[in-house]
């Protein structure tokens, strides 16, 4: 799992002590090498080859998620579950965490249960889309890659269904808001 909070990783350990821990704890890896093997694989995954010996506290917010990322990534489980982990990201940052987990699918194939409340962000990393409504959550709509088309940012297409979600997300309140009588 990948949460949005940049304190997931242990203080104590190098970026490669935090991976090869997730390791060999996981159960994954049997030996010291083998984890420092797969760690160092992911590390260079995430671009962050050169930081391998540094010590959360010394990274920057992106940097700590890349790690994070890593981490997930090097366990290599059937699901990698992200819940909005690039929420707290500036806005430049998010972008290109954004891109580089798409080369990492691109890489690896893994599956990933994408958490977001970005419209946006959904559609430039989804290749399945589900709009969920609020209290309690339902599924009001599925997007699959086929109707979403892997169109690029701010052209027409994307800018369409952007809307089209957002019109979903928000028809009960436009509804509700219609209903209530006008003081």
């Amino acid at each position: 799992m990948v949460f949005q909070e940049f304190d997931q990783l242990l203080p104590w350990k190098t970026v490669k002590q935090n991976i090869t821990f997730a390791l060999m704890n996981g159960g994954r890896c049997k030996t010291k090498a083998e984890a420092e093997d797969i760690a160092r694989e992911y590390i260079r995954k995430v671009k962050l080859d050169r930081f391998e010996d540094t010590y959360p506290h010394m990274l920057s917010g992106g940097m700590k998620q890349r790690v994070a990322i890593a981490r997930g990534m090097a366990m290599e489980p059937d699901i990698l579950l992200m819940d909005e982990p690039f929420a707290a990201l500036d806005a430049l940052t998010r972008r290109q965490m954004q891109e580089e987990l798409l080369q990492l699918w691109e890489d690896t194939h893994f599956t990933v249960l994408f958490v977001t409340h970005s419209i946006e962000e959904a559609l430039i990393i989804g290749s399945r889309v589900l709009v969920m409504s609020p209290h309690p959550g339902q599924v009001k709509a599925e997007l699959n890659a086929h109707q979403l088309g892997h169109t690029n940012v701010g052209d027409e297409a994307f800018a369409g269904l952007q809307k089209r979600i957002h019109d979903m997300l928000f028809a009960d309140r436009i509804l509700e808001e219609e209903a209530a009588p006008h003081a």
